[in-house]
């Protein structure tokens, strides 16, 4: 113990490795988080977990079902087309009804609200469509005016006697 060969003693300590590890540590702490962020990464990660575990049994169950219940999917097939076309047309047939009469009771609620004078939304646009109509049918009846009898008196020009 005491026979300790110069050459395997260990090499002093170079100090500038010793202030960076140590500035490195201090670093790392500063940046560590605290209790509440710690309790919130471990609430995550076991909300985490168990919807993995949830989401894995149900693939699993889905699989296993197909697995079991395709032959008698197969076997009863003539049964379930047809039905399953005819409540697929049902229900469209229901479901757009029901979207058809909604979109007819909120166009009448609409036109209530206009005709009284509550100004719904979207009638200032209706007014200036009206206005614009209403200008370009009184410029065409202004020229049918203006030209119509410049036109009759080309027409007794080409046949004097009509």
């Amino acid at each position: 113990m005491g026979d300790r060969n110069p050459s395997q003693q260990r090499a002093p300590r170079n100090p500038t490795t010793a202030t960076t590890t140590t500035s490195f540590l201090n670093k790392l702490q500063s940046h560590a988080p605290n209790s509440s962020q710690l309790a919130g990464f471990l609430t995550l990660l076991v909300s985490a977990s168990i919807l993995l575990l949830l989401t894995g049994l149900t693939v699993t169950t889905t699989i296993l079902g197909l697995i079991f219940f395709t032959p008698l999917i197969i076997f009863s097939s003539p049964i379930w087309i047809p039905v399953g076309t005819v409540l697929f047309i049902a229900i469209a047939g229901l479901l757009s009804v029901c979207g058809f009469g909604v979109t007819v009771a909120a166009g009448l609620s609409w036109m209530y609200r206009y005709f009284k004078g509550l100004n719904p939304p979207g009638s200032d646009r209706v007014d200036y469509a009206r206005s614009r109509i209403y200008d370009t049918a009184s410029h065409v009846k202004d020229y049918a005016r203006e030209y119509g009898g410049y036109l009759q008196s080309k027409v007794k020009d080409a046949a004097p006697g009509a």
